[in-house]
């Protein structure tokens, strides 16, 4: 194991000393050596994005029924299911996971292994990627609130890798704690159905005045707790 993940791994240790159940991530080995009591749940649309990519690699016409394709439509079927169960309850997903979606993946999987391809094709990489990650990838059928790709936390954490490219101090480990800091307020604002100008202003203004020593205060100060005129709707 090289030393950089090692370093990684510690600092994860670290970051999530008292965190219990699960942990929704993409494929990054790093998470995969963190305490028994914390379940890694794996991202979907990571492992269709190899096949897409492995149908996109093949030469003009050469796409309809190749294992690509057939990876690729193994895939799309999983998240047409997750859209059918969007307004179900956490059991009743739970529940409809294990009579739709698990049999596509116990298909999917006994398909998977009866192929072949070279390992440094595109296809190959996306075997290697789905082989590698299937049992995190399985884990979203343990509960019904997890979900089937981590999308939603890549999409939350997108505006901060594009505007730290125009951050003067980015690249110093204050300049990231305090970028760290301003976008977990906004992101965790727009979770909570805030305006995020609305919410930090208020936030702002309440915490130039309040007691921060009182340990009552920072529970006032969080966006549930928000008024009304920070809310969008």
């Amino acid at each position: 194991m090289n030393t950089s993940l090692v370093a990684v791994q510690s600092i994860l240790r670290s970051f999530l000393p008292d965190i219990r159940g699960y942990l929704h991530t993409d494929g990054y080995q790093g998470y995969h050596s963190l305490p028994e009591d914390i379940t890694v749940v794996g991202c979907w649309a990571h492992a269709r994005r190899k096949f897409d990519e492995a149908v996109k690699s093949l030469p003009k016409g050469k796409a309809k029924g190749s294992s690509a394709s057939q990876g690729l439509a193994y895939c799309n079927l999983l998240f047409e299911i997750e859209q059918g169960l969007a307004e179900k309850t956490a059991k009743e997903r739970y529940n409809e996971r294990l009579k739709q979606a698990k049999p596509v993946l116990d298909a999917m999987f006994a398909w998977a292994n009866s192929k072949t391809a070279a390992p440094k094709s595109a296809l190959g990489k996306a075997f290697t990627y789905l082989n590698e990650q299937w049992p995190y990838l399985t884990n979203y059928l343990k509960d019904g609130r997890l979900e089937l790709s981590n999308n939603r936390a890549e999409r939350s954490i997108k505006p901060f890798v594009i505007d730290r490219k125009n951050f003067l101090f980015a690249n110093t480990p204050k300049g990231a704690k305090g970028s760290a800091i301003m976008f977990s307020l906004i992101q965790t604002a727009i979770e909570n159905g805030l305006d995020p100008y609305q919410y930090l202003t208020w936030l702002l203004k309440n915490t130039n005045k309040a007691d921060l020593k009182n340990p009552d205060m920072p529970e006032k100060l969080l966006p549930w707790n928000a008024p009304a005129g920070c809310r969008t709707k």
